[in-house]
């Protein structure tokens, strides 16, 4: 998506460890008008898969999702990644290693928002190492959803996570594939 790559060389910054800083207009402050944009792609690629919810994790996927779920007109679910006294005990639940934060969160989606009749649409603002996802897949495959596939704002291609999802039968659509960086900001991005 030729939108979100102006973006990131606009607003991204990259910092000393592959980390791509796009927290103006992603995943800290959100482009609102971005993500309707991102929203409607999503739609162009998956809108014939028949969704019937969108889920993610806490919590930069939840804002993406949403505006998502607007046009697909389904419900969004997201895995938190704490215990909570409102979330009811009969959960699934799966352990996510996260890059960013280099922690392990195990992530929870109560039972009663998941079942073997939903088709999955997951959607994340990063696909780095790939943990997020197949987290998020694990818990989909314990309630015997369906996972039709993954909408991505950004992926690292020079990391293993989107290769490792694809030769697992995920159909992962990213918008924006980052195939190099460097810390002087030099980005390349994969033709798609």
């Amino acid at each position: 998506m030729q939108l979100m790559e102006e973006r990131i060389r606009k607003d991204g910054v990259v910092r000393e460890g592959n980390v791509l800083k796009v927290d103006a207009f992603l995943n800290h402050q959100m482009d609102i008008g971005l993500f309707n944009e991102m929203g409607k792609e999503f739609f162009r690629l998956f809108g014939g898969e028949n969704v019937t919810k969108i889920v993610t994790i806490e919590a930069s996927g939840i804002g993406i999702a949403c505006v998502t779920a607007q046009y697909f007109g389904v419900p969004v679910v997201f895995a938190k990644k704490s215990e909570s006294k409102n979330l009811d005990g009969d959960v699934y639940t799966s352990s996510v290693a996260s890059f960013t934060h280099n922690k392990v969160y195990d992530i929870r989606i109560s039972k009663k928002y998941l079942d073997e009749h939903d088709r999955i649409l997951l959607i994340d603002d990063f696909l780095a190492k790939g943990n997020a996802l197949l987290g998020l897949l694990d818990v989909c495959q314990q309630s015997g959803a369906v996972v039709v596939g993954a909408g991505i704002a950004i992926e690292k291609g020079f990391q293993e996570g989107g290769q490792l999802l694809r030769k697992r039968g995920l159909r992962v659509e990213s918008l924006a594939i980052v195939d190099r960086m460097d810390s002087g900001g030099a980005l390349t991005f994969r033709p798609q």
